[in-house]
């Protein structure tokens, strides 16, 4: 069983930056793989970034639309994934959910997702 808590969004202007933080609990979490996904309204829940430690490093994967400006990241010691988020876009304003999946691989579609935290809201103003 694993639980995911997000904290970090809130309001800001085009071009800044937010880091959001992701605390799971559950001693063997990092055997899941993690993904950030966003859902804006009337917009279904898309990917964003993920990351699965793979017994040799951590392998990451990202959406096309924000290669170059998130980075995911984590502390296995504080239990947490961040989504660090440079250059925002008014576009990138949506709920952003962190999110655990059992499987080996890295995976893109939310419905394959298990355990979800509640959100955390993003707003960025142009």
């Amino acid at each position: 069983q694993v639980q995911l808590r997000e904290s970090g969004g809130g309001l800001v202007q085009a071009g800044g930056s937010l880091r959001l933080s992701c605390v799971v609990s559950g001693r063997t979490w990092t055997r899941y793989a993690m993904g950030w996904f966003r859902q804006a309204p009337g917009k279904e829940r898309e990917f964003v970034a993920g990351i699965k430690w793979n017994g040799l490093f951590w392998n990451t994967n990202y959406a096309d639309s924000v290669k170059g400006r998130f980075t995911i990241s984590t502390d296995s010691a504080k239990n947490t994934v961040y989504l660090q988020m440079n250059s925002l876009k008014p576009e990138d304003t949506a709920d952003y959910y962190c999110a655990a999946d059992s499987t080996t691989v890295l995976r893109t579609t939310y419905t394959e997702y298990d355990y979800w935290g509640q959100g955390t809201q993003v707003t960025v103003s142009s």
